[in-house]
């Protein structure tokens, strides 16, 4: 254990630190219902209203799927078109408010407030915490899209639709350099806008609001309890906090699912990439998932959880091996040049990417944003309540200032190198070679294979069968591992909050969280890859539309707690102090030069009438006491007195 040194002027003495170091996020969940122990919120058994609702809809749900695919692919299609058409402003205008709001709060005189008591510091050494946030809200979307956003967006211009006649021909795209640099800074900028700010702002409020709820408050660490400011205790804990809980645990089921689901579908790429299969169909991605949750259940019944873990470290520590393979044997001083162009033009762009609507595009903007941006924000708010309450837990003790610059700085610089050196990689061997994206395919079939991209990138630089085999091992620990942590969540919304759910609830979440992600893949008309992707993004942005209304009225319950803080309460009697004790030294005294001397009262908290005002005799001593004048007609105290002779 580290040892660190303080030394308090005449004295050193070694004093141990024993503040965590880094853990993965299995670790962190099984205990990080620990404060609400100590606040007597330990919770006890499953609540039946929740886990029944919650449950019984999950299951029709999946029933439903396996049992009327057709009927669901249509109603999903539908729902959406609904969606899209009359509430996609919805998401686009909230994601934005939520950036403005956590910025606000840093900002603001709010950004000093701790999440935690007054003289508590921070549970995590600062290295262990940025360490931590490496593993939260990353894994399987990073090796999805970490190649595939980026050409895509390269090859396809933002808010239009492909179609090959747009590459033949003089006046076609990508057809000069500046062309090409023009295509390069915007797919980066777009890829940057959904991956970086916005997501881990949406995070950082309910990070913010449970971390505040649970270790200033002393309240259950449930979404529930973060309204009490706002709905009051006897709602919060009645069938009001209920509903607010199981939308939370659908948010966490199908955003899980969605992550899930794209880990099937990138396993099948490299399986038919590999050679090892044939054309991957829905059949082969459900066989997947099927037997990845079974890896997942047998984890968790025989209790090898301590391996799981150290695969999960593994994994983060051999995906950043892989990230430094692409950089050094890619092309190397390409990608060193794109990361500054990639920011300076997402800077640039950032008003006009963060207002699209179908109002700036029409039919086809409307289509684009389903696929990509209001899919993201949709996706990213399902995965608040697992990875909010991740992030409240590494970050008790800290301020709201610390939390939001790190919550927000620290993964958005990890998102633009992994998306600078995958993607940046693939635009430039596509320049080259030609071999990673098809123009000249047709529009049904599209540029691009979003399953087999990273792969056919890989294809192109050396040891491409170690590496291909290497990402699929990747992606299968991060499903097993994300199946584990997000039932541990699951599990414990559906018992108040508990310290350690049942194991078997733990199983039911994470083998539903596997049958969703399967429905959701069948979702799609069709029996391909494509279309099974299209209804993974149909569902996630139709699952997320309540919560997304939940963490608006988050935002208020918030500010309301925050506004009403012991430590604003003091700073407001602070300065009505002050501004008192001036009126009556200026009413008194006239112009005269005044000093203001604060008596503290017997318990050490100085009131309201121990602000004494008075004219200033003669300037105070750097070295001496403050000047202090009379005001109840007695001689003034000698400006010198007490001063420090040495």
């Amino acid at each position: 254990m580290a040892t660190e040194t303080t030394t308090d002027e005449s004295t050193e003495e070694s004093v141990e630190d024993t503040r965590p170091t880094a853990h993965t996020e299995h670790e962190l969940l099984e205990h990080m219902f620990s404060t609400a122990e100590e606040a007597g919120h330990r919770g006890g058994g499953v609540d039946r209203v929740i886990f029944g609702v919650a449950s019984a809809i999950a299951v029709a749900f999946v029933a439903w799927g396996f049992l009327g695919t057709e009927s669901l692919g249509n109603s999903a299609t539908s729902a959406l078109g609904w969606a899209m058409q009359n509430t996609g402003w919805i998401f686009v205008l909230l994601a934005s408010m939520f950036v403005v709001f956590v910025l606000w709060l840093a900002a603001s005189r709010y950004g000093t407030i701790p999440l935690g008591k007054d003289d508590e510091s921070p549970e995590f050494r600062t290295i262990s915490w940025i360490a931590m946030m490496f593993s939260a809200g990353m894994g399987i979307g990073l090796m999805f899209y970490g190649v595939a956003e980026p050409l895509y967006h390269y090859i396809v211009p933002p808010g239009t639709a492909f179609d090959p006649a747009n590459y033949v021909g003089e006046g076609g795209l990508l057809q000069t350099p500046a062309q090409q640099a023009a295509a390069l800074e915007q797919a980066m900028a777009t890829t940057i806008f959904h991956w970086s700010l916005h997501p881990w702002a949406i995070y950082a409020v309910v990070g913010i609001a449970v971390a505040y709820s649970t270790f200033r408050k002393d309240r259950p660490q449930l979404i529930s309890s973060v309204f009490e400011p706002l709905l009051g205790q006897e709602r919060t804990n009645g069938w009001v906090g209920k509903v607010i809980n199981i939308l939370a645990i659908f948010a966490t089921l199908f955003g899980s699912a969605a992550s899930l689901g794209l880990g099937a579908l990138q396993i099948g790429g490299g399986l038919t990439f590999n050679g090892w299969f044939g054309t991957v169909g829905t059949p082969v991605l459900i066989a997947i998932i099927a037997i990845l949750t079974c890896a997942f259940i047998a984890s968790a019944v025989s209790g090898v959880a301590k391996g799981i873990q150290w695969l999960s470290n593994t994994n983060m520590v051999l995906a950043l091996l892989l990230a430094v393979f692409v950089f050094l044997v890619g092309p190397t001083v390409a990608i060193l040049n794109i990361v500054p162009t990639s920011v300076g033009a997402y800077l640039t762009d950032l008003t006009e990417m963060a207002s699209r609507t179908n109002a700036s595009g029409g039919d086809a903007m409307d289509a684009w944003l389903a696929g990509w941006t209001v899919f993201y924000w949709a996706w990213w708010v399902s995965w608040t309540p697992f990875v909010g309450m991740f992030l409240a837990r590494i970050s008790r003790g800290r301020t709201i200032r610390e939390f939001v610059t790190g919550v927000i700085l620290v993964p958005s610089i990890v998102s633009v190198i992994w998306f600078a050196v995958f993607g940046g990689a693939a635009i430039r061997i596509q320049e080259a070679t030609g071999a990673v994206a098809d123009t000249s395919a047709s529009v049904e079939v599209g540029p691009l294979s979003f399953d087999l991209a990273l792969f056919s990138m890989l294809d192109q630089l050396p040891m491409a069968a170690v590496t291909s085999v290497l990402v699929m091992i990747l992606v299968g620990i991060f499903f097993v591992s994300g199946a584990d942590a997000a039932s541990m969540v699951m599990g414990s919304l559906s018992e108040k909050g508990t310290l350690e759910p049942s194991r078997k609830t733990v199983i039911f979440w994470g083998a539903l969280t596997g049958g969703v992600a399967a429905v959701m893949l069948m979702a799609g008309t069709g029996d391909d890859p494509s279309a099974a992707l299209n209804g993974l993004k149909n569902i996630t942005i139709l699952s997320a539309l309540p919560f997304v209304l939940v963490m608006a009225g988050l935002c208020v319950a918030l500010h309301l707690d925050l506004r009403n803080d012991p430590m604003m309460k003091r700073r407001e009697k602070a300065v009505d102090m002050l501004r008192q004790a001036v009126v009556t030294g200026v009413t008194t005294h006239g112009d005269e030069e005044i000093a203001i001397v604060v008596e503290h009262s017997e318990n050490g908290i100085p009131d309201l009438e121990d602000l004494q005002a008075g004219p200033l005799k003669e300037p105070a001593s750097v070295t001496g006491a403050p000047p202090a004048a009379r005001t109840d007609g007695g001689p003034d105290p000698d400006p010198d007195e007490g001063a420090d002779s040495s």
